[in-house]
């Protein structure tokens, strides 16, 4: 293997916690991170024992972006037997494609692919230290085009152009404000904030929770699939166990306990 680094992954109390982890690059992605990432977000949307997926970063950077020594095998392909496949792109499919949900917990730097893999995720929290900056102008390339379009979805066309020819570094307030990053938590609350946040989607309804996602998703790609989904989804509904426990544990005022799973 080229570089240093590594994706880990635990899984405790149905919380698969994944962490990038490559200290002495600033955990720089490099090429095998991107691929461990392809090859391990498929396992934990099958495995019954995972219920919700956290992206970290190791120690105090989330991501500093791709390795730069291995920008060509990182984003095109440059290594022998990847025939010019985008590893960086491919890793980010991989984790919009869990259907579980996913929760990019950012505690220092992201920057660049650091973004693109964390905004891959359903949402963003980061910590106030953190800082935020989509850099592809510094160093005269172009960002993969599925993080060019996240980002025109979640800011638009006008701030993405802000964003990505200023190739500034923005504070997590900023960040926030930007759109870039759904929440931001003080340093001395993030850890608590973060393990709360979990363990309160923990307990909402799986049902809901899977369901919505596809369909914010479609939604966010005006997919022309959009109508038979909603159709189905709401179909799915009157079936699933969970609306009638959801109802009786409202009005008797007692905490429910969810049955639908995955099929």
């Amino acid at each position: 293997m080229s570089g240093a680094g590594r994706i880990t992954v635990s899984v405790s109390h149905a919380v698969a916690a994944v962490e990038i982890d490559n200290p002495a690059r600033r955990n720089a992605l490099t090429r095998d991170m991107c691929v461990q990432l392809q090859e391990l977000m498929p396992r934990l949307d099958a495995d019954p024992a995972v219920t919700v997926v956290t992206l970290r970063g190791a120690g105090d950077t989330f991501c500093a972006g791709a390795a730069i020594n291995e920008l060509p095998e990182v984003l095109l392909g440059r290594r022998e037997g990847d025939g010019g496949i985008d590893q960086l792109s491919k890793a980010d499919d991989a984790i919009t494609a869990v259907s579980k949900p996913t929760i990019a917990l950012v505690d220092g730097a992201c920057i660049g692919a650091g973004w693109q893999i964390a905004s891959a995720c359903d949402f963003i929290v980061a910590s106030g230290r953190s800082v935020f900056a989509i850099t592809p102008a510094k160093i005269g390339i172009l960002y993969p085009r599925t993080g060019i379009e996240r980002l025109v979805r979640m800011v638009g066309p006008a701030t993405a152009k802000f964003i990505l020819f200023s190739a500034e570094t923005f504070p997590a307030t900023q960040a926030q404000a930007l759109g870039l990053v759904a929440d931001v938590v003080s340093d001395d609350d993030f850890t608590q904030h973060c393990a709360a946040l979990v363990e309160s989607v923990l307990g909402r309804s799986r049902f809901s929770i899977h369901t919505l996602k596809r369909l914010v998703d479609l939604t966010a790609v005006n997919s022309g699939e959009l109508d038979q989904e909603w159709d189905d989804a709401w179909a799915a509904m009157t079936g699933s166990p969970d609306m009638e426990i959801g109802v009786d544990a409202f009005l008797t005022r007692t905490p429910p306990e969810f049955r639908w799973s995955p099929p």
